[in-house]
């Protein structure tokens, strides 16, 4: 059974080096139904992953701290938790993955 303290487990499609940092869309990858992530960094010492990190916190309008990695470092296909998720958080998420907000 799931609390309403339960991390919220997100799993996020990078895609370093864009023009400009974008949140939204879907990615069929290995965790499954992933939200991509466009960043500006490179895919060099962990800056695209940490860009990633703080593009999705603020998409969910949570703080960078709550939003921690927890699969992926070296991979395009990361897991990532947010903890203490907000009441309706995860509709957001689906509404930014399946592309329903602008």
């Amino acid at each position: 059974m799931t609390g309403i303290d339960d991390p919220l487990t997100v799993a996020v499609r990078v895609k370093p080096g864009a023009s400009r940092t974008r949140v939204g869309g879907r990615f069929d990858g290995p965790h499954g139904p992933a939200l991509v992530i466009a960043v500006n960094a490179p895919p060099v010492d962990g800056r695209a992953t940490e860009a990633a990190r703080r593009a999705l916190a603020d998409a969910l309008g949570v703080r960078p701290s709550v939003v921690s990695l927890r699969a992926g470092a070296a991979s395009r296909d990361k897991l990532f938790l947010v903890e203490r998720p907000a009441p309706g958080l995860a509709g957001a998420l689906a509404r930014l993955r399946d592309g329903s907000v602008g």
